[in-house]
């Protein structure tokens, strides 16, 4: 009796619980978004020509946008998970850290992407890199799904189907990134408004599958 009751408290001070994950991941995620906007900005001097100098600024405004959506749906699937979860352990935790590491970095392929997409030389470099890390990102977020059922850290109410059904909402893109990115060697303009549009879609079914969980 003893030795089994001293088996099971270790097990459960490895388990804890999510609010301060949660409100540190948060934290990462809005940090992030701020300095993809710190990243905008006109050449000093075009006041003779400020309508056009902030045209010529359109790959600094997309590389924006496709960020800002890409962290969006990421932080979307991030509360989705961890709205499930009923508790985390010491690996999930470091799961965790290597996303936010990945969604902290973020804003440094963006300002490749600003700075080269009209490059002739370097634009394929940074559109690679750039598809890369949202590749990386992705695949991470879902780990951390898988990681988190496979260790029964989500909450006992949850029914299978509605496990699978989260799986398939966040499973979307992985395959699309990869295209994207051997499609950005050739097209790179055309790779990262597909990257935007993989963002947006992958949006929509998260806002519909958490609206799915919540009334259930």
């Amino acid at each position: 009796m003893s030795d089994t009751t001293d088996e099971a408290e270790p097990q459960r001070r490895r388990r804890m619980r999510t609010q301060r994950l949660e409100a540190f991941s948060d934290g990462v995620f809005a940090i992030a978004v701020t300095l993809l906007v710190l990243e905008l900005a006109v050449p000093v001097g075009s006041e003779h020509d400020l309508l056009g100098a902030f045209l010529k600024e359109w790959p600094s405004y997309l590389a924006y946008v496709v960020s800002f959506s890409t962290i969006g749906a990421l932080w979307l699937g991030h509360s989705l998970i961890t709205e499930q979860l009923q508790q985390a352990d010491a690996v999930l935790v470091r799961l965790n850290l290597l996303l936010l590491l990945v969604v902290s970095f973020l804003p440094f392929p963006t300002r490749l992407l600003a700075e080269y997409l009209s490059s002739d030389t370097a634009e394929r470099v940074a559109v690679t890199i750039y598809g890369l890390t949202l590749l990386v990102a992705i695949c991470l977020l879902l780990l951390l799904w898988r990681y988190a059922v496979r260790a029964r850290l989500v909450r006992p109410d949850i029914a299978d189907d509605e496990l699978t059904t989260l799986t398939k909402r966040l499973t979307p893109g992985l395959v699309g990134y990869v295209v994207l990115i051997g499609l950005g060697l050739f097209w790179p303009v055309v790779a990262v408004i597909g990257y935007l549009l993989i963002a947006l879609y992958f949006i929509i079914p998260l806002r519909s599958a958490r609206r799915q969980l919540s009334t259930r």
